[in-house]
């Protein structure tokens, strides 16, 4: 489980290029510009490891190996959202190679523009709203394109060019082909109508009965059934493709082992090693017991200073809550700053006695709750460009209960974050009041950090499931993302305005509490809108869970005014009059959230997220595009990945130095030709 950070208002090889190589760079902190790249609606940053020129030579080995890794399985990802995505990126690899036609003027200037977002999106379906990305060139361009690229680049399969433009057209221009990645709209076939990998000519209907049949054929029905594998109909039969060395995503895999074989060589500890073999096998057999047997060796090892996440992780792309999207995220502990989120974790228990949720529901004993702040070395899939800011691991239920969780917030991601946004007038433009302004220009940034800390230490792990019912994919399906991110953002707020804070030193006044949901209620009803299109609804868990909290606080609490929405100079405002009855609230909601988690109360579930979550206010929706337009801000921000160089003396590494491009679409080339492992049809 991950969080992405309300407050962004919305927010290799050796061998490279000449290109890449030319920007890239090794400056002094204080000289360091995050600002890389801004077309569309994104802006490209990039971020600093600081401290990674400290590591002894073995830490570094490890990191490299297990980056590598990483970027072994990113064709995985792009080949998970679209089944033609690895054929688009290809293609437009090849335009940016070889074309040899004019590389000016608006068409190619468009054309530059949509390969930005593609590479940012890992595909050519939007990165955060689910929909298909529709390029501002003409389609007769495409073909002007591909006329004059080397036809030996281009993924032909076996077509004229001619005619294999004509195969790409409607895939990158036709709307209503393919149109979103994940379709969560009310009232059709989620699985069917998505246009993600993980199915193939399958039913949502015929998903779940699958894996009700095998859950109950099981020895152990907790296992996370379907989570590395597509299940395709074949020959008239449903069959699981499994990922796995030998199976679908083969070749990418066969890399993923060989450089974790490397780093199990310079695990840092025997669990590290012991985790790493257990992922290993997985990725060998496709057994999910291996997997799960990893995550609890990696759960329980909490002393190594590099950690990792690969594997196939969150479910949020798939429709039904199973399936896992690849990922890799490789960091490094950042001690001081670990202070902070282990103060939080080491009152856990605290936390759950002193819920709002009901008894029942609260976990009699919380265990193995480990917290800290990590410097982000590499990510990659599911992870980046975009990436989250908070991430807590392992997603199974019954692992979580009986071993306990990892939550890490991402430091030097956050401050990368802080220090553009520390720049931003969207504040003054949408701050309901000039105390408000004053309030959250001082606490802003720190309500963010412990916001983040509370949703991901004793957020998601916190509650408990009811004897007999079944894990949230089997029981809340389509809305068990929404309602699960609401119900650690809920946790984090409920905490966020409680003097307990104060009292362990992580806050120093309630204010920080009260600028966290000045921000909240502003993002949640108003500012987050910039990320959808007119005449579009809310598609994203994290969007909708966000626009679920604050709109039914503000719909329970307008007897008493508790949230009251104002009008100032045509302008529109919400602002909290009464704090402690806002929190109030906000617990009332997480006891029942936290009851339909318990009880698998599917339809309690689904009027909550359809009626609070998922609708848009057209009028306000315009308005808040509107106001946003003279503040050149980007709605959404992602990451440029620094680059790890081994310096190799024969056979052996003996360093491994840190480089920061700057060079968005270098880099994307530089993968696409360093770790394109995958055909174009998997």
């Amino acid at each position: 489980m991950r969080y992405l950070a309300f407050f962004f208002l919305l927010v290799a090889g050796v061998a490279r290029t000449a290109a890449a190589t030319a920007t890239a760079e090794t400056p002094r902190a204080d000289d360091f510009k995050p600002e890389a790249d801004r077309f569309a609606d994104i802006q490209v940053l990039r971020y600093q490891v600081p401290g990674f020129e400290h590591l002894s030579l073995r830490q570094k080995q490890l990191a490299y190996y297990l980056t590598q890794a990483g970027l072994a399985g990113r064709d995985i990802f792009w080949d998970q959202k679209y089944p033609h995505n690895l054929a688009v990126r290809k293609t437009l690899e090849a335009v940016l190679r070889s074309y040899r036609g004019p590389r000016e003027g608006a068409e190619w200037t468009a054309f530059l523009t949509y390969a930005k977002q593609v590479f940012f999106a890992n595909g050519i379906h939007h990165h955060y709203a689910s929909t298909k990305i529709l390029p501002a060139f003409p389609p007769a361009y495409l073909q002007t394109l591909l006329a004059q690229t080397d036809p030996a680049q281009l993924p032909l399969e076996g077509r004229e060019v001619r005619a294999f433009g004509e195969w790409l057209t409607p895939i990158l221009f036709d709307p209503q082909l393919d149109a979103k990645t994940t379709n969560l709209d009310a009232g059709v076939d989620h699985v069917a109508g998505s246009a993600n990998a993980f199915y193939r000519g399958v039913t949502g209907a015929e998903v779940e009965a699958f894996y009700a049949e095998m859950a109950r054929k099981a020895q152990n029905p907790r296992l996370s059934f379907g989570l590395n594998s597509q299940l395709a109909r074949v020959d008239g039969k449903l069959v699981e493709r499994i990922w796995k060395v030998g199976g679908m995503y083969g070749p990418a895999i066969e890399q993923i082992v060989g450089w974790l074989e490397k780093a199990r060589t310079v695990a840092e500890t025997p669990t590290q090693q012991k985790s790493l073999e257990h992922l290993i096998r997985f990725y060998r057999t496709g057994d999910i017991a291996e997997f799960d047997q990893h995550c609890i060796a990696w759960v329980s090892d909490t002393t190594p200073t590099i950690d990792f996440v690969n594997g196939f992780i969150e479910t949020y792309v798939d429709a039904a809550g199973k399936r896992g999207a690849f990922e890799s995220v490789v960091s490094m502990r950042d001690e001081e700053a670990t202070k902070r989120i282990a103060a939080i974790s080491a009152q856990a228990q605290w936390f759950e006695d002193h819920s709002s949720i009901a008894p029942a529901h609260k976990k009699p004993n919380v265990t193995g709750i480990s917290a800290k702040v990590i410097t982000v070395i590499g990510e990659v899939g599911d992870a980046a460009p975009a990436t989250p800011i908070g991430i807590n691991l392992p997603n199974a239920e019954w692992i979580r209960e009986q071993h306990g969780s990892k939550s890490v917030s991402l430091g030097n991601i956050v401050h990368a974050y802080n220090a553009v946004l520390a720049k931003s007038p969207v504040n003054d433009e949408f701050g309901a009041s000039p105390e408000v302004i004053a309030r959250l220009k001082q606490w802003a940034p720190l309500a963010s950090d412990l916001h983040t800390d509370m949703h991901e230490v004793i957020g998601h792990a916190s509650g408990q499931i009811n004897p007999g019912v079944g894990t949230p994919d089997q029981t809340l399906k389509n809305y068990s993302a929404t309602l699960e991110e609401a119900r650690a953002d809920l946790v984090g707020l409920y905490f966020i305005l409680d003097p307990k804070l104060v009292e362990i030193g992580v806050m120093p006044t309630l204010e920080v509490g009260k600028a966290g949901y000045d921000k909240y209620v502003m993002n949640g009803l108003m500012t987050q809108l910039y990320r959808v299109q007119p005449g579009h609804q809310l598609e994203e868990a994290h969007m909708r869970n966000r626009q679920l909290v604050a709109a039914w606080a503000f719909e329970h609490g307008k007897a008493d005014r508790v949230i009251e929405r104002a009008t100032r100079d045509g302008k529109t405002f919400f602002r909290i009059n009464d704090y402690e009855k806002l929190r109030g609230l906000l617990g009332q909601l997480l006891r029942e959230i936290q009851r339909i988690k318990s009880e698998g109360d599917y339809a309690a579930g689904q009027a909550l997220v359809e009626t609070y979550g998922v609708k848009v206010d057209e009028a306000l929706l315009a308005e808040v595009h509107r106001r946003y337009a003279p503040l050149n801000v980007a709605p959404f921000m992602g990451f440029i990945q620094p680059r790890l160089v081994p310096v190799i003396v024969g056979d052996t590494i003996t360093d491994v130095k840190v480089e920061y491009p700057s060079d968005f679409l270098g880099q994307m080339l530089d993968y696409g030709r360093d770790y394109a492992f995958l055909p174009v049809k998997n």
